[in-house]
Order: structure tokens, then C-alpha cells, then sequence
């Protein structure tokens, strides 16, 4: 057997029932098809694998109707062990196709332990089963907040079909959701925060909370424009996501980090070689706080903090209501004259 994706796939596909029976337990048999709630294996009838091949294609591709996933047996082990290296994703299909098919209601051998609940290794699983946010909802999201940014922003990535529990009723759902990686200076994934979008495009999605951090943040951020390991002179620093990606916009130069929370905001780790640190304001007395707290910080490690003020709510309101060229005429009077030059483009 080789080791290619293809083919691994296409040995799954001819035992694609056993597969399903394994990875899909919560499933069951309806004519050509395995049906369960999704690739994760939760209980439901939206996800349809198809067991034999036909004329509508070979066995083993399935698709899930609620949330227009779909893939092959390959993505089914991946997603519902939880992995995120091909090369185990490989070795589990290797396991299974290299020992007896089990008996339908035979229990399945052990797996890779699924991470724990709301650690950095969830989160890099997650955000390494996540895509990137070209031509997705998350991008559309975004681009109806006014936040253009670059392809090249790595922190960034949509899920189709993302946990959402609601922390009252313990119900849980799938909804699409825009991941932004929170991550350490030298670029490791050390948490992340899920915003849940709405379906239908219009907006974040009707939650009571429509928005959750995960993983270890503290020191950490959602760095826009940073390489992992290099000196930053000169950047900006806030407490939510769409404030900093508001001012990368246009400020499409300066590194940017989004702390999540006050809190988070106060104990943000600096980068080597910083001089001079812009602090996104936030109106509330948390915020006040965080800012204050960092400024303190900042000024201990020799760093030069300079609070940058909306003129609306926010600098999300700023860049929707007023537009980015009113909104880097207004940051030109908060920068320092050498930053003016070095990061608003001319004109």
C-alpha cells in the first residue's frame, strides 16, 4: 500500500461502512449511505456517506447538508479523533486498514486522546482543521465591518462548522465561525477566539455570546503583521480583535496585537526591540484599566505608550461611520510625526 492520500482514501472507501461503523458510531446504515450529524460524529441525519460506489461517485465521499462541508474518509478520521498532522492521519488509517475489519458493534481500538477542553492543544486543533478566510463567510464577515486586510494574515481562518455550548442550557450546536489565533512571540498557537457568524451573512450570529476566547492568553495576542521572532520597533496594542484589525486597515504597515480582554491588554507580552507602543483606547473602566496598566509596564521597560483615541465608540465605528481615509487623518494627529511618515500611506 502506498502512503499517498489517494490511495489511503480509496482502501477506506472499500471498507466504507467499517470505517463509518469506527469514526461514525453515532450513525447508522439507511440504504447507500451512513447517516450521521456531521464529521465529528455527532448524532443526526444532516451527514451522508456514501458506501458503495455509483454513478455518482466512488465510495467513501461524503457531504454534510446542513453546513456544505465535505471530503473524504481521510477528513473523517481526522476530524473525529481530532488530529492535525497528516502523518497521523495517515498512521490511524494505517492502523485501521492493517488490522480484521471489527464486527459491526465491536468497540474501537484506542486512539490519540482527544485534547483536553479549552487548552492550547484544542486550540491548535482546531485551528489547524479550520481554512483560510479567502472567498468564506468569515471574510465576507469582515469586509461588512469595513476590515480589508491582507492574504498574507496568517492569524486568520474560517470554520464551517465550529461548537457553539450554551452555557445555560448545555445545548450545542454547529454554527461557521471566524478563528483568529492567539499566539506567543516567537509565533506558537497558544489559544484562540471563536466569533460565531450568522449563516445567512448577516453579521455575528444571534448569540447570547457570540464571541469566546480558549487556551492560555495571558502575555499572548492576535498579532496582525508580525513575524514570529523579530525585533518590532514601533506597534499598536488593544483589547478586541476588530479594534486592531480596524486600524491595520489603514495602517497597513504597523504590527498590531489584540490582547482579547482589559485584563489580557495589561499583561501583554512586548517585543524585543520595542520603543514605542500605541494603546488602542477603550471607553469602559476595564478597559481604562488595562491601558493604564500596560502604559505602567511600558514605561518600566523603557517603552514609550501613547494612547490612541476614537472619535466614535470604537475604531471599528470610526472605520464603518466615517470611512478609512477620515480615519487615518485622525490617527496622522495622534502618531508620532516619524510613524506618520513610516506607516499611513501618502495621500
Amino acid at each position: 500500500m502506498t502512503g499517498s492520500a489517494s490511495e489511503l482514501a480509496r482502501r477506506l472507501g472499500d471498507h466504507a461502512e467499517a470505517v463509518c461503523r469506527e469514526y461514525l458510531s453515532n450513525g447508522h446504515r439507511s440504504g447507500n449511505y451512513w447517516m450521521v450529524g456531521d464529521v465529528r460524529n455527532t448524532r443526526g441525519r444532516s451527514m451522508h456517506v456514501r458506501l458503495k460506489a455509483n454513478a455518482k461517485g466512488p465510495a467513501g465521499r461524503w457531504v454534510d447538508e446542513a453546513t456544505s462541508e465535505f471530503g473524504d474518509l481521510l477528513d473523517v478520521i481526522r476530524e473525529s479523533c481530532g488530529l492535525v498532522d497528516f502523518r497521523d492521519v495517515a498512521d490511524e488509517a494505517r492502523r485501521f486498514l492493517s488490522v480484521p475489519l471489527p464486527p459491526p458493534h465491536a468497540p474501537g481500538a484506542q486512539r490519540q486522546p482527544a485534547a483536553a477542553p479549552g487548552s492550547p492543544d484544542a486550540a491548535r486543533r482546531l485551528f489547524a482543521m479550520s481554512q483560510p478566510i479567502a472567498g468564506t463567510l468569515a471574510e465576507r464577515y469582515l469586509a461588512g465591518r469595513g476590515i480589508l486586510l491582507s492574504a498574507h494574515e496568517r492569524a486568520l481562518r474560517f470554520h464551517p462548522g465550529c461548537y457553539y455550548r450554551d452555557l445555560v442550557t448545555g445545548e450545542t450546536r454547529t454554527l461557521p465561525a471566524l478563528i483568529a489565533a492567539v499566539t506567543s512571540l516567537d509565533g506558537q498557537i497558544t489559544g484562540l477566539q471563536r466569533t460565531w457568524l450568522d449563516p445567512s451573512g448577516q453579521g455575528k450570529a444571534q448569540l447570547a455570546d457570540p464571541r469566546r476566547s480558549l487556551g492560555d492568553l495571558l502575555g499572548n495576542g492576535i498579532w496582525l503583521g508580525h513575524q514570529p521572532g523579530a525585533t518590532v520597533p514601533v506597534m499598536a496594542a488593544g483589547e478586541g480583535f476588530e479594534t486592531m484589525a480596524s486600524l491595520r486597515t489603514v495602517v497597513p504597515v504597523l504590527p498590531v496585537a489584540a490582547a482579547t480582554s482589559a485584563n489580557h491588554l495589561a499583561g501583554l507580552t512586548f517585543p524585543p526591540g520595542c520603543r514605542r507602543l500605541y494603546i488602542a483606547a477603550d471607553a469602559d473602566s476595564a478597559g481604562r484599566h488595562g491601558i493604564e496598566r500596560l502604559s505602567q509596564r511600558a514605561g518600566e521597560a523603557g517603552i514609550l505608550a501613547l494612547v490612541l483615541q476614537p472619535q466614535l465608540g470604537d475604531f471599528n465605528d470610526d472605520l464603518r461611520h466615517l470611512g478609512p481615509a477620515h480615519l487615518a487623518a485622525w490617527l496622522s494627529d495622534q502618531l508620532v510625526p516619524e510613524d506618520v511618515r513610516l506607516f499611513l500611506p501618502a495621500g
